[in-house]
């Protein structure tokens, strides 16, 4: 995985370069023409108290700031795709990276990729910070080899061990200790302010809307991709802030399994629904009889079992027998056991289970 990193992307959009490729996307010309406008000719200057520059006027770069920045840069940057079917150019407003599936030694395919996006950066007038560059590598086999430096420019790309990528430290053993670390470190933090609101008298229903704001949007950041891989120890740290939080407020908080179990629910459902999402392939219906149930793929590894769209598939086949049995007139456990063995031995002996 290469993570790369842009010098000042936002100023370095040129508009007219933009315009074009609005126009081959299909946009109205009129709203291109508007798009320039907006663009072009823009005045900006230097105030020191009463003392104010020259005004410099500038036909490049999106304003900082303003909404439609990051909508115009992933239209400029929507052709930076990846030419072979082995890597993928994962983009977010300018955070852009490169993902490499790295057979039988072969890296051929992975250099040309991170050479053809030089050359589209050079193109394109963005200029790649080798410096902040980051690679990791990810290699689980017992015989490892070394693998030669990727340059950018001239400059080797450090190679590190874990990168905070959008808010999620990822690691080159794909656990999540350092991430959860990070996560329990900073929402302990926001504790001694919820005590502090809580000795200046403020309401059990103030306080946890300032823990659902404050800390639980902390805990609970991207937690579909995560928490499923997490390590026991690690989850039990976690908890540990939620119940510090519910003895200062006073009120039942939710549990972060609960968390996790309710988003990673409306995830798939969300998944499902969209046809272009790019993960809608890994949800495979089975046939027509089963409504509601999805194939899993076979499972060598704890990690791929726990991987958040195997736990999503399982989560999915859970609530669909629960919803069997909801339907059923008598609720005995063995009632309710046996539905469920007759379930799984009638209708998955075509399916892979974990």
């Amino acid at each position: 995985m290469l993570f790369i990193d842009y010098s000042s992307a936002f100023n370095t959009i040129v508009p007219s370069k933009l315009v074009i490729k609005l126009k081959t996307l299909g946009l109205d010309p009129a709203l291109c023409n508007w798009v320039l406008d907006f663009l072009t000719g823009r005045h900006q200057v230097v105030r020191v108290g009463n003392n104010i520059s020259t005004p410099l006027i500038l036909n490049t770069e999106a304003p900082q700031g303003c909404v439609l920045s990051p909508l115009l840069y992933s239209l400029f940057t929507h052709d930076c795709v990846a030419t072979h079917a082995s890597n993928s150019i994962i983009k977010f407003a300018d955070d852009t990276t490169v993902v490499g599936l790295i057979t039988n030694n072969d890296e051929t395919a992975y250099r040309e990729e991170v050479r053809a996006l030089g050359v589209w950066c050079q193109e394109n007038n963005l200029t790649l910070n080798a410096n902040k560059t980051k690679e990791m590598i990810v290699d689980f086999r017992k015989q490892q080899r070394e693998h030669p430096p990727i340059h950018i420019d001239g400059t080797v790309v450090e190679r590190v061990v874990s990168f905070k990528f959008l808010g999620v430290h990822i690691t080159d053993k794909l656990n999540w200790s350092t991430h959860t670390d990070s996560i329990v470190k900073k929402a302990q933090q926001r504790l001694f302010n919820l005590r502090r609101l809580k000795k200046f008298g403020l309401s059990p229903k103030a306080l946890t809307n300032f823990y659902r704001c404050t800390i639980e949007s902390i805990l609970s950041g991207c937690i579909t991709a995560w928490y499923g891989n997490c390590f026991a120890h690690n989850r039990k740290a976690l908890q540990r802030v939620v119940r510090s939080a519910q003895r200062i407020t006073g009120g039942k908080l939710p549990a972060l399994q609960d968390t996790y179990t309710t988003r990673c629910h409306r995830k798939a459902i969300k998944i499902i629904k969209d046809n272009n999402h790019p993960s809608h392939c890994l949800f495979t219906p089975l046939s027509s009889r089963r409504r509601g149930q999805y194939r899993c793929i076979k499972a060598g590894t704890e990690r791929l079992k726990n991987s958040s769209y195997l736990k999503a598939i399982r989560l999915l086949l859970t609530l669909t027998l629960s919803g069997c049995c909801q339907h059923t007139d008598s609720t005995p456990a063995t009632l309710i056991m046996g539905i469920y063995v007759k379930y799984i031995t009638s209708h998955f002996k075509q399916c892979y289970l974990i």
